[in-house]
């Protein structure tokens, strides 16, 4: 053997000795001195349990608690871990036979496997939870009582706004989105709640639980050395004025339709009523799946948040917008006038007006006032055939690019989810329509308002902002700041949207012209005593299938407006389906909320005005008939007629 061959033996033999020591030195360390790991491996002493933070609290411009927090338990299932325990009992507590049980574990399998928990009963009603507290030792290992967050609503209001919190599905947890996420989790489904779930989610905690050999519990492993304490949400301070929005859902009971009230100064929404209004408690604690199985099948879709979500031919609440391109182009002045004699006829077709005495389209205020059609159709005519553009395709393309300008034909953004984006017609939409031979009579109905355009009364609110801000508005937004937030997330909603840059003088024409449709016009039912309000009624109209043909229906009842005149603080837009004029419901619901918002209170004179709104259904009686919406509320304790009358006027 070489000389040189026992050194390098003596090398290769001392590393592996070294190495030896270390890891022997190591062992005894974790297995020995450090009980840590030794702890937590051993499964069937000690338990992780995770601990659900305490979920955001959502509060009203006046810092009022719209929702708050309570706590309720689910029974959760591992089905491989479920031997020997006392089935009988069980499904007694719980009120279901051994063909339930069996069918729920099978579910358990088959949603997330036989060693994941599965929620076995859903947030527990208090006699259950109570049962099961003092009998779970008979039922481990296998089932669990695991804390939820489960929300209620004081104000019984606003359940399309805020939206509603469950279990997460199995297709959500493969997105992106919900990284970190695990079977069980509830979150936010719709609403605020969906939108602003990272932020008010807040962040799990995790407890180790030391379990006897009966496995039940004995404390905390090492007095909670090893606990991660959970990070309550962070609280969403909304525009929404909850007072304001409890009214318009009590004046649009029994109706379908939409309320959507904006501070013009800030694009913060104040209210948004969607009607056939429900209480949200239906959608929290153990009946939550049954009620939201009704709500989903109801005929008058309460679900559908018409604020964002419905659309409607505006009518001549589009008056003010066809006005403000035609002054912002430079095409007319505000002096310009109409000789309306009661139609308009110059396109081979008679489109009527309201009005036939000579002289009620003198000019853009008195045209206004009047709601004069042909002024309006004639002004659509010289915005898209003026000579500037080239041609009546280059005409209408700057249009609608004015409408686009406006917030219509896309989404306006607001913070949450599913907002329609409208529909105006561009020159691709018409130039299929009429195979490209078209010309500025073809679509004239647009400068009243129907045609081929139709707007959500988020739209419409906002248009009303952008006229009582001269030119401006804000994207409409709920959430106007965010606890302990120091991101952008709220910063697109900050920056201001300049749209037209029309003198003064130019707005006042159309300013002064709505104050006049409030003042000696369609919509007085709209004053109130002391402050100058500026509106203008519509007409939608609504066109449905019957017996499988395109029929003429019920007209759309439709107000817009903003008050004050000077320095506006409210912009408001209310429609209300199968209702008739503007003055019949829109006005004298739009005129309530506006007074009660503008002085808190509401007179002694507006008594007969909300019996009549609260009185009556404007629903179609089929569907009235089917509707089960008024039972669920009063499972929950809304008011009732008469209780409403008592709250506003003693």
């Amino acid at each position: 053997m070489s000389v040189f061959t026992q050194p390098r033996r003596r090398i290769v033999v001392l590393l592996i000795a070294g190495l030896v020591l270390l890891l022997t030195s190591r062992l005894f360390y974790l297995q020995i001195v450090e009980k840590k790991y030794q702890r937590l491996a051993d499964a069937n002493a000690v338990t992780k349990k995770i601990v659900y933070p305490s979920r955001g609290l959502i509060f009203d411009r006046k810092n009022k608690s719209i929702l708050s927090n309570e706590i309720l338990y689910d029974l959760v299932v591992t089905p491989a871990a479920v031997k020997n325990i006392d089935t009988s009992y069980l499904c007694s507590i719980l009120g279901i036979d051994r063909t339930a049980f069996k069918k729920r574990i099978a579910d358990a399998v088959k949603k997330n496997g036989k060693v994941r928990p599965s929620v076995f009963a859903s947030l527990l009603s208090a006699s259950s939870f109570s049962q099961l507290q003092e009998s779970m030792y008979l039922f481990q290992p296998g089932f669990e009582l695991v804390p939820r967050p489960a929300r209620t609503y004081p104000y019984k209001a606003a359940a399309n706004i805020l939206g509603y919190i469950g279990e997460i599905s199995p297709g959500l947890l493969k997105q992106d989105n919900y990284t970190g996420y695990q079977s069980g989790d509830y979150i936010g489904l719709t609403g605020l709640e969906k939108n602003y779930e990272r932020v008010l989610m807040g962040q799990r905690g995790t407890q180790y639980i030391v379990k006897d050999n009966l496995n039940r519990p004995q404390g905390s492993l090492q007095n909670g050395e090893f606990d991660t304490a959970a990070v309550a949400g962070k609280n969403l301070r909304l525009s929404l004025d909850i007072e304001l929005q409890v009214l318009g859902e009590e004046l649009m009971r029994n109706k379908v339709g939409s309320v959507v009230a904006i501070d013009p100064a800030t694009g913060g929404i104040l209210a948004m009523v969607s009607g056939p209004v429900f209480d949200p408690n239906l959608l929290s604690g153990s009946a939550r799946a049954r009620n939201v199985g009704k709500l989903f099948s109801d005929p008058t879709e309460p679900f559908l948040n018409r604020g964002i979500q419905a659309t409607y031919q505006p009518g001549s609440a589009m008056k003010p917008l066809t006005a403000i391109v035609a002054l912002d182009e430079g095409i007319i002045t505000p002096d310009f006038g109409y000789p309306c004699l009661g139609a308009y006829t110059p396109c081979n077709r008679t489109i009527k007006c309201l009005h036939r005495e000579p002289g009620h389209a003198a000019n853009m205020r008195v045209a206004m006032a009047h709601s004069c059609n042909a002024y309006f159709l004639h002004l659509y005519r010289l915005e898209v055939d003026a000579r500037k553009w080239g041609g009546v395709k280059n005409g209408h393309a700057r249009w609608a690019e004015y409408m686009s300008r406006f917030g219509l034909g896309h989404r306006l953004g607001i913070d949450i989810p599913s907002e329609n984006p409208g529909f105006v017609a561009d020159t691709t939409v018409i130039n299929k329509r009429y195979h490209g031979n078209w010309n500025s009579c073809s679509e004239l109905y647009v400068g009243m308002g129907q045609g081929q355009v139709a707007v959500t009364p988020l739209q419409m609110a906002n248009a009303m902002c952008l006229i009582a801000n001269r030119g401006y508005y804000y994207l409409p937004h709920f959430v106007q700041s965010i606890d302990q937030d120091s991101s952008d997330l709220l910063a697109k909603f900050k920056e201001r949207h300049t749209v037209a840059r029309i003198s003064d003088t130019a707005y006042n024409a159309v300013i002064y012209g709505m104050e006049d449709v409030i003042e000696h016009g369609t919509g007085k039912g709209a004053q109130i005593p002391g402050i100058a309000v500026c509106g203008k009624t519509g007409t939608a109209q609504n066109r449905g299938i019957v017996n499988g043909k395109v029929t003429d229906l019920k007209d759309h009842s439709v107000f817009v407006a903003f008050a004050p005149r000077a320095n506006p603080r409210i912009a408001i837009a209310v429609i209300v389906e199968n209702a008739g004029t503007g003055a019949t419901f829109a006005v004298p619901i739009a005129n309530l909320m506006m007074e009660k918002y503008l002085k808190d209170s509401l007179p002694a004179s507006k008594r007969a005005v909300m019996q009549r709104m609260l009185e009556t259904s404007t629903i179609p009686l089929a569907k009235a008939e089917l509707s089960k919406i008024d039972s669920l509320n009063t499972t929950t304790g809304m008011l009732t007629t008469e209780q409403v009358m008592k709250k506003y006027f003693h």
